[in-house]
């Protein structure tokens, strides 16, 4: 099932205000509501704060319900360890995080496989194309926050069905103290130095970092946003030089060697540089000139969320101030992060952090990305495995 939306693609000036202009296409559809229970608060069919009544009202409703059961969130993920625990803190509604090291793919079948369970997922954070899939699917309930009119309007369902949160650009990890001599340009990991070390972020098939990163290569080697195919065909060279690594990226891998060159979000591979460094390692990221490819990551509120007012209530601290500048302290690019520069409530210091970009980014429409993945779906096993 496919929905229509703009065929234009945007480019935009690759910097911090990456959140401004990122347009990605919006598709309505699906029945409003949701099939969750746990609160008699309303909050089970409230699109907004307003159906609620208020924020206190909200919380309190929270509160009673005193869960909030999230799903494929890592710690070290753009900062969603001190997001969480935020949370807790500032509402004292305990957070169960489930299946940590999941895929978006992980999520939707756990909403699915899990409904009507108290342990079913109340929140997802998924990647482009997955929000499309899960809403065609019917499994998201629509809600917009309070700061929804700061959110530009290429970057959210119209009716709230996803919203965009957070941001940056497929980078090159790489572990100097094992390396010598890093790449920072896609062209250089076909050099035989780099033997057996190279990584993606989990399997394009399942994983939007890694299917990002394939993405990224496709630029570097001729292709474009209509054609990913480019991308396949360069880790089949990867792995005929034999450089390719399939073991799962962790910190420990990369410390060991196993994994030293590993390519994903800027801001995954930003925020391991404390820890890497704590523990020894000449930790370098750098996002490739060769293959510029940005993307957002976005929320969602499961239709049958088991703690609805749980859920609501985390979307609104997810796009307060609050919320944006703990995306931003981990090195991801708020969505909202324009318009808190404007006001001055962005975290200064975590905004000269970021990583340095240069070039010009372009993003995908929701077509592209949905032959992109069908691409990657036919080939990506058959020709990587073994």
């Amino acid at each position: 099932m496919q929905c229509s939306a703009p065929s234009r693609r945007p480019t935009v000036r690759a910097a911090a205000t990456l959140a401004a202009a990122l347009v990605l296409a919006a598709c309505g559809g699906g029945d409003e509501g949701s099939g969750g229970g746990g609160s008699d608060s309303g909050a089970a069919t409230a699109t907004s704060l307003q159906d609620v009544g208020d924020l206190d009202a909200l919380v309190e409703a929270a509160q009673a319900e005193g869960t909030l059961n999230v799903i494929a969130l890592p710690p070290d993920w753009a900062n969603y360890g001190e997001m969480i625990e935020t949370f807790t803190e500032k509402y004292g509604i305990e957070v169960v995080s489930a299946l940590p090291d999941g895929s978006s793919q992980d999520e939707l079948n756990a909403v699915t496989s899990q409904r009507g369970q108290d342990r079913a997922p109340d929140v997802l954070d998924l990647g482009t194309p997955f929000h499309h899939q899960a809403k065609a699917q019917d499994l998201l309930a629509p809600y917009q926050v309070q700061t929804w009119d700061e959110i530009p309007e290429g970057q959210k369902d119209p009716e709230g069905y996803w919203v965009n949160d957070y941001g940056g650009y497929v980078s090159i990890g790489c572990n100097a103290s094992v390396v010598g001599q890093c790449p920072t340009t896609f062209a250089e990991l076909l050099d035989p130095q780099y033997a057996g070390l190279v990584a993606l972020n989990g399997n394009p098939t399942q994983a939007t970092a890694a299917f990002s990163g394939v993405w990224a290569a496709s630029l570097a080697n001729g292709g474009d946003l209509d054609d990913i195919g480019p991308g396949v065909d360069f880790f089949r060279q990867v792995k005929d030089a034999g450089n390719w690594n399939p073991v799962e990226i962790t910190p420990a891998t990369i410390l060991s060697g196993e994994t030293p060159i590993s390519i994903d979000w800027d801001y995954n591979n930003a925020a391991l540089t404390d820890d890497l460094v704590d523990q020894g390692a000449q930790w370098q990221v750098a996002v490739p000139s060769d293959g510029l490819f940005g993307g957002y990551y976005n929320q969602a509120i499961s239709r049958f969320a088991p703690h609805p007012a749980a859920a609501r209530l985390w979307q609104e601290f997810l796009y307060s101030d609050e919320g944006q500048n703990i995306w931003l302290r981990g090195g991801a690019r708020p969505v909202r992060l324009p318009a808190m520069e404007e006001a001055g409530t962005a975290d200064a210091d975590a905004l000269s952090a970021l990583p340095p970009v240069e070039g010009t980014a372009e993003f995908p429409s929701q077509e592209q990305e949905t032959a992109a993945r069908d691409v990657v779906a036919e080939r990506w096993n058959a020709e990587m495995s073994g």
